[in-house]
C-alpha cells in the first residue's frame, strides 16, 4: 500500500476510532482501535493509528460535534468525581484520566487514585457507607527514569473498587502511600499520566 493511502486509512480508523470513544463511553484505546479496524478490514499494526492519533482526533471530534454537550457531560462528570473525593478524603485521593484531562464523553469511567495503608481499610470504608462495588483490578504502567516509551518500564497491577453512580461509573485504584510519588504512564503517549487533589478539582467545576 502506498504511504499516503496508507497514512489516509490509519486517519480514517482513528477518527471512527474516535468517535466510538466519544459516543460510546469506550475508554480503552487499544479495544477502539481494533473495532474500528475491523471495520475496515486493516487489522496489520502499520495500518492501526497509534494513541495519541485518536486521541487528537478525539479531541478535534469533541470541538467539532459535541461543542455543546461534551463540556456539559465533562463538568457534571468533574463534579461527581469530586463529591466522590470529598467523601474518600482520608485516602488522599487524586482524579486522573479523561474526566481530568478534558476528553471524556458521556459514559467515560472516571478514575480516582487512592493512597491507603490497606485495601482492606479501603474496603471497610465503603461497607461501612452502605456503598456498593465490584472488585477488580488494572495493569499500570509506572514511570521509568523519565523515559516516555509508552511500552517500556515495568508494570503494577493495582486493586480497583468499580462504583456505579448517577453519571457513570467511577473506578478507584488503591495505591500503598509512599506510591503517591510514583508516577502512571498515560496509554496515550507514555507521559507521566496528571492527578489533580480536591483542591484543584474544586478550581475545575
Amino acid at each position: 500500500m502506498a504511504k499516503e493511502n496508507l497514512q489516509q486509512l490509519r486517519q480514517v480508523i482513528a477518527q471512527q476510532a474516535a468517535r466510538m470513544m466519544a459516543e460510546e463511553g469506550i475508554s480503552d484505546f487499544a479495544y477502539a482501535k481494533k473495532k474500528a479496524g475491523r471495520q475496515f478490514n486493516a487489522i496489520d499494526n502499520l495500518s492501526l493509528p497509534s494513541n495519541a492519533e485518536i486521541e487528537e482526533e478525539l479531541r478535534r471530534y469533541n470541538q467539532l460535534f459535541l461543542s455543546e454537550e461534551q463540556p456539559e457531560n465533562l463538568l457534571i462528570l468533574r463534579k461527581n468525581a469530586l463529591f466522590t473525593m470529598q467523601l474518600l478524603e482520608k485516602f488522599n485521593p487524586h482524579l486522573t484520566g479523561p474526566v481530568l484531562d478534558g476528553t471524556a464523553g458521556l459514559g467515560s469511567a472516571t478514575h480516582i487514585h487512592l493512597f491507603a495503608d490497606s485495601l482492606k481499610e479501603v474496603e471497610m470504608f465503603l461497607l461501612n457507607q452502605g456503598i456498593p462495588f465490584e472488585t477488580n483490578e488494572k495493569s499500570y504502567r509506572v514511570s521509568n527514569e523519565g523515559k516516555r516509551d509508552k511500552k517500556a518500564g515495568p508494570r503494577k497491577k493495582v486493586p480497583v473498587f468499580s462504583l456505579e453512580t448517577e453519571a457513570g461509573e467511577i473506578k478507584l485504584s488503591v495505591f500503598e502511600v509512599d506510591e503517591i510519588r510514583v508516577a502512571t504512564r498515560r496509554a496515550a503517549d507514555g507521559s507521566n499520566a496528571e492527578r489533580a487533589t480536591i483542591s484543584e478539582v474544586m478550581a475545575l467545576v
